[in-house]
């Protein structure tokens, strides 16, 4: 009996040591992912901060991209400092380099080489692209679209979600989609305007979600996830993670 109960707590014992063993190496791993995910954001946020020193805008397009840019490096800053979660460092890393985008519309808008290319962004692809000049008017509001910048559209996206629906990267008369950013939803004038905006435009497959969003009665958009893909609704235990308003 008593040997019994030897093998049986040594058993315990060494199953435990195990198990101890096994999440410890969970947590050095984990760790150490949190920190190169970290290190790979402080890299991005780095070099958007150097472009943001160096570079002054000439025309109104540029300014424009250059302030946003300047925004998104506010914002990837804080959210550095927030950071404890790879998640949360995967998205200060997305926030720079939306920043990085800006900044290369603005050496576009100035007639300067862009630079190298950037990593695609999260939802970028969904959204599409404004590939043709567009005007619209709706209930006497005025909205121009083009790919390229022009004293009528000043203003730049680089394309991506924003309160779950599409916003086709280009540049544009308004910021349309900065109050959904803000509220984070839309209003009904909105779908209105941006169907009309994209119909027929084969560069933005998603063009339909407005058309939808607006059909279903639905002035609110689907809560965008991580790095604003639609549907993606898990936030990666982020709560009370700062992301400074810009669309996360």
């Amino acid at each position: 009996m008593t040997s019994a109960l030897v093998v049986l707590l040594i058993v315990l014992v060494v199953l435990g040591a195990t198990v101890w063993w096994s999440w410890q190496k969970i947590l050095t791993r984990q760790r150490k992912q949190l920190e190169d995910d970290k290190a790979e954001a402080r890299r991005w946020v780095e070099r958007l901060g150097g472009q943001v020193l160096n570079l002054i805008g000439t025309n109104e397009a540029a300014k424009q991209a250059l302030a946003d840019a300047s925004e998104r490096h506010g914002a990837a800053l804080s959210q550095l400092d927030q950071t404890t979660t790879s998640t949360q460092a995967r998205l200060t890393s997305e926030s720079a380099m939306e920043g990085l985008y800006y900044v290369r519309a603005a050496r576009v808008a100035m007639d300067m080489d862009p630079g190298p290319e950037l990593p695609a962004l999260s939802g970028q692809r969904y959204a599409g692209r404004v590939s043709e000049d567009r005007e619209v008017e709706i209930d006497g509001q005025v909205q121009v679209a083009s790919p390229e910048p022009s004293e009528r559209t000043p203003h730049y996206y680089p394309g991506g979600t924003v309160a779950g629906k599409p916003v086709p990267q280009g540049w544009y008369s308004d910021p349309w989609w900065k109050p959904a950013m803000a509220a984070g939803m839309w209003t009904a004038g909105s779908y209105v305007m941006m169907s009309a905006m994209f119909v027929g435009m084969t560069s933005v497959p998603a063009e339909a979600a407005y058309a939808d969003g607006f059909a279903d009665g639905s002035a609110a958009g689907d809560a965008p996830g991580p790095g604003g893909d639609p549907g993606a609704a898990d936030t990666g235990g982020m709560d009370g993670f700062d992301f400074g308003g810009f669309g996360f």
